[in-house]
């Protein structure tokens, strides 16, 4: 049985946040925000004046102006500033960070010493060193931007006459931001990297499925056309010689032309013999038929032979047949009986017990066939073969529609069970003339 090559590889649905992220990323290259700095510098102004605003109103609540006095202008200006670095956050992260700490810093030494002044810059910052620098240096930047918020920490409290109870709070607070922004940014990545490792694995994966499949249909494509055309050459070339033989001699010497006519008959046996035997060991390896018998190949005349078959081993088949039944080409014929016995083998497989109903429907120019079994009777009845070959079985049905000209489909239905469908074409039978034109 040929391999199957599945014309799609399996495209898995991208989960609502990613969907979020690319209408997201759609709206903004529509808005004309391409590139990381010029995102970045949208997000920073966004942030920017939200702060500010935020600020505002704060200044403008009595409460807070009771306990600490106005925002001064300065201060809400610095961290304005402050924010609006972000916009380098992705073309230079370990600089941003530090332009932060540092702005971060000069709100400490410019705020009272009553009251912390900190706004979404030193998170973010953090945050994109722990996603864009290894483990290693983003710690490292971390430490010093830590570093100099405590500074400028420190520097205010001995400027305003020496530690107070919550400068400790004050440094514990700003190491604890950028601690958790760049641990938040290193798991963000490490995710990121396992997704992208996932989906390269799983790409090379059916990659070479499907490599191994084509290098399979192709060889057995080779080894059939080398196979029949071996024996079709061999025999049906000494056919010819014999029935142009047959014609010379049919009037001038009848009895030469009749024994001669016999060793046609029995050359065609042999050929009709041999190739049964190649397709069958092409094709069904392990089932070997009588190469003595001259029963004739089966196709859809021997349908009600195969359902009772069928129908022997448990399966509960129904046979339909709607119309005349039309005298398809061999081949076609062939193929009509093996996709039939194929569906049925895969339905007993997947579905064992389901009821199946084969349906043979005669068309004006075709012949259509089709067989759909219904949903397993339970999900633990369906089983998976043992030895990987799920769905080579529909590879080798497309290959023998495909040589006959033929429409393949097969799918799951709405029920739950699985259709197959082949639609072959018929040709009409041409008026014979030959009494015309003989009269």
């Amino acid at each position: 049985m040929l391999p199957e090559r599945r014309p799609h590889a399996m495209t898995v649905p991208a989960p609502p946040a990613g969907r979020l992220a690319v209408r997201a990323d759609r709206a903004l290259t529509a808005a004309g925000l391409t590139g990381p700095f010029r995102r970045d510098a949208a997000l920073a102004v966004l942030l920017a004046a939200v702060t500010v605003l935020l600020l505002a109103v704060a200044s403008a609540d009595p409460v807070v102006t009771d306990l600490v006095g106005p925002v001064p202008a300065t201060l809400q200006a610095l961290v304005a500033g402050q924010t609006l670095l972000l916009c380098l956050r992705r073309v230079a992260p370990g600089s941003c960070l530090m332009l932060v700490a540092v702005a971060q810093a000069a709100l400490s030494l410019l705020a009272p010493l009553e009251v912390t002044v900190r706004g979404p810059a030193t998170a973010v910052a953090a945050y994109t060193c722990g996603t864009a620098l290894p483990a290693r240096r983003s710690g490292w930047l971390v430490a010093l931007a830590a570093l100099a918020e405590t500074g400028g920490i420190v520097l205010a409290a001995a400027r305003a006459g020496g530690v107070t109870g919550s400068t400790p709070a004050e440094v514990v607070s700003g190491v604890a931001v950028l601690a958790v922004g760049a641990l938040a940014g290193s798991w963000v990545a490490t995710r990121r990297r396992y997704l992208e490792l996932v989906e390269l694995r799983a790409g090379e994966a059916v990659a070479v499925q499907r490599a191994r499949a084509d290098a399979a249909v192709r060889r057995e494509r080779t080894r059939m056309a080398r196979e029949l055309h071996d024996i079709a050459a061999h025999h049906l070339s000494a056919m010819v010689v014999q029935a142009g033989v047959v014609e010379q001699l049919v009037e001038r010497d009848p009895p030469t032309a009749r024994r001669t006519a016999g060793e046609l008959r029995q050359q065609g046996r042999r050929t009709l013999r041999d190739l049964r035997t190649v397709v069958g060991t092409l094709r069904e390896p392990g089932v070997v038929e009588d190469p003595g018998t001259d029963a004739p190949v089966p196709g859809l005349a021997g349908l009600d032979r195969l359902v009772d078959q069928v129908r022997a081993l448990g399966t509960p088949v129904v046979l339909e047949c709607r119309g005349e039944q039309p005298a398809p080409a061999p081949i076609a014929d062939v193929t009509c009986h093996r996709v039939v016995q194929e569906a049925l083998a895969n339905a007993r497989e997947h579905a064992p017990g389901a009821a199946v109903r084969v349906a043979v429907t005669t068309a004006p120019g075709r012949v259509l066939v089709e067989v759909e079994n219904d949903p397993p009777l339970s999900p633990a009845a369906a089983r998976e073969p043992r030895d990987g070959t799920r769905g080579y079985g529909l590879v080798g049905m497309r290959e023998r529609a495909q040589l006959v000209g033929a429409t393949f489909e097969a799918g799951p239905t709405t029920e739950g069970g699985w259709r197959v469908r082949l639609a072959v074409p018929v040709e009409q039978d041409e008026p014979d003339t030959t009494t015309e034109d003989t009269a």
